[in-house]
């Protein structure tokens, strides 16, 4: 990989950081294009268990490179279609993977940065994180990343931000829910790994199903159609041997086959 470090433990917890620091971690098509590939990987990759998001120095990310957004303004309709939809699919491949996903937030999250932190299924920040969808400062719109802003923080903060394009602190974004939790800098990577401890305490593929299930839900009425989703998937998981193995791992007050 040539903009990301990939580092992994004896417990199947991945890190997975950007490694452009000299632009705040800025992300072109190349690195569009290795994150889609690394989630979808490690997705399918049975002895991965959490996946951590990060950036190296200064930023998590600042976003789109303004260079590759320069070429863009001048490439036709069809080269930006097609560039779009990698960028969409990248993000896909980060809300998609059924591995549980942490975004790790420090200096600032702009634009793509924050569609970045929001595809994760959730975010820890440092108090000196700062946030914008800064889209509509160089004439553009946050497009691609609506869709997780808008799930993360709710249709009308998600508006606002994106018409204002004004930066947020850390705990304006824990108030609407972009992240959290907020840490002192100092103290960001041992909240995540408590997060991690959380998370490997619990049956790799009931995560994958809570993954899936969620997916699937919408805030709204309970209809019979989401009655009926949820009673096949219960009666399904309770009959496999995850399932089995917890349930005797607790009567017989012993770890769980899957606690390392």
């Amino acid at each position: 990989m040539e903009t990301l470090r990939i580092t992994r433990n004896e417990s199947g917890v991945v890190d997975v950081r950007m490694a452009r620091p000299e632009v705040f971690n800025a992300f072109d098509e190349r690195m569009i294009e290795e994150l889609a590939t690394v989630f979808a990987e490690l997705g399918r990759d049975q002895t991965v268990r959490v996946i951590v998001l990060s950036g190296e120095g200064k930023a998590f990310s600042a976003g789109a490179d303004l260079q590759w957004m320069q070429r863009a303004s001048q490439a036709s309709v069809e080269w930006n279609l097609e560039d779009a939809r990698r960028f969409a699919a990248m993000l896909d491949a980060i809300a998609s993977c059924p591995k549980p996903t942490i975004a790790r937030v420090h200096g600032v999250a702009l634009g793509g940065g924050v569609g970045l932190a929001c595809a994760c299924d959730m975010a820890v920040a440092s108090g000196d994180a700062r946030f914008a969808a800064s889209e509509a400062r160089f004439g553009i719109l946050p497009a691609v990343i609506s869709p997780y802003l808008v799930n993360a923080v709710g249709k009308r903060h998600a508006q606002r931000l994106a018409l204002t394009a004004s930066r947020i602190d850390a705990q304006a974004a824990l108030q609407m829910g972009m992240v959290q939790q907020v840490v002192d800098i100092a103290d960001l990577d041992a909240a995540v790994e408590a997060i991690v401890a959380e998370l490997l305490a619990n049956g790799p593929r009931a995560l994958a199903e809570i993954k899936a299930l969620f997916g699937q839900l919408e805030v709204g009425p309970v209809t019979p159609e989401v009655r009926e989703l949820t009673a096949r998937t219960i009666s399904r998981v309770r009959g496999t041997d995850e399932a089995r193995e917890g349930f005797a791992a607790f009567l017989a007050k012993r770890p769980a086959a899957w606690i390392r």
